[in-house]
């Protein structure tokens, strides 16, 4: 007769002998939450409202070929680099969120001014980190006296909160050819948290490309969350670094 005690020895024999076996060494998958899934348009229209006459639109298959000719001529340096992809229709055929479908990780929004395309918005989801990170957001020239450039930020910040995002942060790269954008991170209340050499690169004239410093900026949704580090825990130069961004709250 086989007991219970001796089934429990003969797994634990079998784990040892196998240690490595699929079927006891994979991890249960974990389904994405609903409260990670993108909000509607209709909710972020209410969280981060747009200056009158402007609505938001989220892209579908139809906008993809005009948007991607509209940032060539709103922002030709982006043929290269980290933006790049915004130029090429398999990005949004294979990774944006297209015609209400809101389960993948990109999800890009326009600002329209009744049919006409008046700027657009790209943020990328880290579901496993609960970290949002903007990855373009470009104002039509005729629009940017209207103060749309704030409501790429409110728009983060607000899909961070709406989708149950609280406890990490949203982040995003402002460039340094011009300062217009770092004041408006600045106004928003973001955090410069450093700047980042050669990590992007740009078309800086016909024919040639650099690659460029860029600011990175950040908001922590929830502050209180936060573990703050030890001062015994961080290198010198560290810690001077951390204080200088984060004044007082690191743990002496």
């Amino acid at each position: 007769m086989t007991t219970m005690g001796s089934m429990q020895r003969q797994a634990a024999i079998e784990q040892l002998a196998h240690p490595h076996s699929p079927a006891k060494d994979k991890m249960p998958e974990v389904k994405l939450q609903k409260a990670m899934w993108w909000p509607t348009v209709e909710d972020i229209a209410t969280r981060a409202p747009l200056p009158p006459g402007y609505h938001y639109r989220y892209l579908d298959r139809q906008q993809i070929p005009t948007l991607i000719a509209t940032l060539r001529t709103w922002y030709p340096g982006i043929a290269v680099g980290n933006a790049s992809c915004h130029l090429r229709e398999s990005f949004y055929a294979d990774k944006v969120c297209l015609d209400g479908e809101l389960d993948r990780d990109f999800l890009v929004i326009t600002f329209m001014q009744d049919d006409e395309l008046a700027g657009v918005f790209s943020v990328e989801r880290d579901a496993d980190s609960q970290v949002l990170y903007g990855r373009i957001g470009a104002i039509a020239p005729e629009h940017r006296g209207s103060r749309l450039s704030r409501n790429i930020l409110l728009l983060e910040e607000a899909l961070g909160r709406a989708m149950g995002m609280g406890m990490g942060m949203v982040y995003g790269l402002g460039t340094l050819k011009h300062p217009y954008m770092q004041a408006t991170f600045e106004r928003m209340g973001w955090t410069l948290i450093g700047i980042t050499p050669r990590f992007d690169q740009e078309v800086v004239e016909p024919g040639i490309v650099k690659r460029v410093y860029e600011a990175v900026y950040a908001k922590v949704l929830v502050p209180e969350a936060l573990l703050h580090p030890r001062a015994q825990d961080l290198t010198p130069g560290v810690k001077a670094l951390f204080d200088v961004l984060f004044p007082g709250q690191c743990l002496e």
